[in-house]
């Protein structure tokens, strides 16, 4: 029993590595050459895990020679249009100026049911009011409504806009992020203080953020 924990522990630790290193994008985005390697990892890793009698080292190098041979040819394929094509395939063109362009769809095998699906979920039901449909090698569809139809920004108004950008996350479960504070220039004196004239201490605070415009959101939800 106490075997069959521990390589299952092991094993679960070397995939985790071996997807870490092959990047976000494995886990984000699958194209079907990454889909072919998941199942893969998904396959040698269960064998060790489920037989006590294969030798553990023959379930590792395996996982560790797909984990490099995907990094190595992701590598090659930042440098390579050629290899891209050839591992992730090209985004196709499906819909041009509210048109469906059905030779496209047979070459992707995409049926109108998923076009129509995968419209609705982007919240357009009318395929004339899209400019451009793209299927992306992942299968997600990218969609460019026409200009008439995309919401009105400020842009389009002629109207001003300031700076947005991301707010700062200060405090976390009850933890000071002295780094975070240190990048804009505060310090945990000041924080402290922001929070006692609230009636908060930092260990009662579950989230603070400082927002681009100096204001101080306290999420105050943390259980003492």
């Amino acid at each position: 029993m106490l075997i069959t924990i521990y390589r299952t522990v092991l094993i679960y630790f070397i995939v985790l590595l071996v997807v870490r290193l092959m990047g976000k994008r494995e886990i984000g985005q699958l194209s079907p050459f990454d889909f072919v390697v998941a199942i893969i990892i998904a396959e040698l890793a269960a064998i060790p895990m489920e037989s006590t009698n294969f030798p553990l080292w023959k379930g590792i190098v395996p996982l560790v020679t797909l984990g490099i041979l995907e990094v190595i040819l992701s590598y090659l394929a930042l440098h390579s249009p050629f290899l891209r094509r050839l591992l992730d395939g090209e985004p196709q063109v499906v819909i041009k100026n509210g048109r469906i362009i059905k030779d496209e769809l047979r070459r992707a095998r995409y049926n109108l049911n998923d076009l129509l699906a995968q419209l609705r979920e982007k919240g357009i039901v009318n395929v004339g009011d899209v400019e451009f449909g793209v299927l992306e090698t992942s299968g997600k569809l990218s969609v460019i409504p026409k200009s008439q139809k995309r919401p009105v920004t400020p842009e389009d108004l002629g109207l001003p806009t300031g700076y947005e950008g991301l707010p700062t996350i200060l405090v976390m479960d009850g933890q000071v992020l002295r780094e975070n504070l240190r990048l804009v220039g505060l310090d945990e004196a000041w924080l402290k203080k922001r929070l006692a004239a609230a009636g908060l201490e930092p260990e009662q605070v579950f989230l603070a953020t400082l927002g681009t415009d100096g204001r101080l959101f306290i999420n105050e939800d943390r259980i003492l």
